[in-house]
């Protein structure tokens, strides 16, 4: 059995499913069908519902390397408001899924992402990309989507902009390539890989300028130069991402009014390449 330490609820759950007496069983059944509902459920409450007696939830408890059942739901809590999407699957409604609700949601998202951005924060950040060596843009699961947008629409600007890494690559690779006069875009929205944290402190010692763009609720301490939280709550299961394309657009739109000259020429030549190739 793996580590319950680094395990999740669900996780540690499915870890002991072979192990389990027949009432065991059908509450650990119950608690994979609901995951997420735990957290609001008493012991008893909880029991009642799995058709089990209260004995049977606390060795179940402890078998999943709990110390009691607060422990327990304080874990779900935690793994709720990480983003876990299984774990907030049980507490969408039909009303929460309405169109109306979902856009209203994306407004309140943009509109909470940019009032906390000030226009000479997004200047900065554009003249250190256009001033910089090369760039480089990364980021892991949904993040690494939102990297290769930003790199690709960065690319019609900045000839060296690199997403990284590729398929089947490792980090010490890109990482012995990086100089203190580039910059690194670094996309990690929840839910994060478990050694993020490290990897920015570690880019942070090799290059001052890095841009951390990631969600509201991450640790207000980060290691970079520049930290950009975007909203992304949802009345759905799925984190809701237009924030991060809306400051995506302003960034480089920026990037774009302070290239002035050179970067129109260096667009003017992708453009004169899609025509000789016919690209498009």
């Amino acid at each position: 059995m793996s580590d319950p330490a680094v395990k999740s609820f669900v996780g540690r759950v499915r870890d002991i499913l072979h192990d389990l007496s027949p009432s065991e069983r059908r509450l650990a059944e119950f608690a994979l069908d609901f995951p997420g509902d735990l957290a609001g459920y008493s012991a008893s409450e909880l029991a009642s519902l799995a058709n089990v007696s209260n004995a049977t939830v606390t060795r179940f408890i402890r078998r999943l390397g709990y110390s009691n059942y607060e422990a327990a739901r304080k874990q779900v809590r935690s793994e709720k408001k990480a983003g876990s999407p299984l774990l907030l699957a049980a507490t969408e409604t039909e009303a929460e899924r309405s169109l109306a609700t979902h856009l209203q949601q994306s407004q309140n998202n943009l509109a909470s992402t940019y009032r906390r951005i000030p226009d000479s924060l997004l200047l900065e950040i554009a003249q250190a990309i256009l001033g910089a060596r090369k760039v480089w843009v990364l980021g892991f699961r949904s993040s690494h989507a939102l990297a290769n947008y930003f790199r690709w629409q960065l690319l019609q600007i900045v000839p060296e902009a690199h997403l990284i890494p590729g398929p089947g690559e490792t980090m010490g690779e890109h990482l012995a390539g990086i100089h203190a006069d580039d910059v690194v875009v670094i996309f990690a929205l929840r839910r994060r890989v478990r050694n993020m944290d490290q990897l920015i402190r570690q880019i942070a010692q090799l290059n001052p300028n890095v841009l951390h763009i990631t969600d509201q609720l991450s640790a207000q301490k980060s290691a970079s130069r520049w930290t950009l939280r975007c909203d992304v709550q949802s009345p759905g299961v799925l984190d809701n991402h237009v924030a991060v394309i809306g400051l995506c657009h302003l960034i480089l739109s920026q990037i774009m009014d302070q290239a002035g000259p050179v970067g129109r020429r260096h667009l003017g030549m992708v453009e004169a390449f899609h025509d000789s190739f016919l690209e498009l």
